[in-house]
């Protein structure tokens, strides 16, 4: 019996041992690394993203009044004045009048007073172009039309023709 108590307490040592030189292995002190200073290469390359977006920007948008986007045409025939793009897909629809500022409850910047009461008038606005250069003139415009909630005929103008 004795001989089995002490085969046990060996066997318990053992196991002990064990454990501890287990424990040792697994628990040590962690490692520092020091950090480096990142805040400035964080701000720095937020200024490059920023910057480089501004740039894409600029450089994507055509310039207001047909400044770099090369569909606005200036033409002279007979004394009448054109001004705008000469694409006649998009711009098929076309109507004359007096050009005079002001649309129908938000629809349209500008509207074109045609002989024939207020159910002949255009309500304008145009994506391509000013129109109040025009305002107060006899036009001929062309342009797409689009249905309108108040305005009975509301047109994108991408055309205008002084007439005289």
């Amino acid at each position: 019996m004795e001989k089995i108590k002490k085969a046990t307490e060996e066997k318990v040592q053992e196991e002990k041992l064990i454990i501890k030189n287990s424990e040792e292995k697994l628990i040590h002190d962690m490692v520092t690394v020091e950090k480096k200073n990142s805040s400035m290469g964080l701000f720095l390359g937020a200024v490059v993203i920023i910057f480089l977006g501004g740039l894409t920007g600029y450089l994507l948008v055509p310039k207001a009044n047909g400044g770099s986007n090369g569909n606005l045409n200036i033409s002279t025939s007979e004394g009448k004045k054109s001004i705008g793009s000469n694409d006649t897909k998009t711009f098929r629809d076309s109507a004359e009048g007096v050009l005079q500022t002001g649309g129908v409850d938000g629809e349209g910047t500008h509207k074109l007073v045609r002989p024939g009461g207020d159910s002949q008038t255009v309500y304008l606005t145009s994506t391509i172009m000013d129109l109040n250069e025009f305002v107060g003139k006899k036009v001929k415009v062309w342009g797409e039309t689009f249905a309108g909630q108040k305005a009975g005929w509301l047109m994108d103008v991408g055309r205008v023709e002084i007439l005289k």
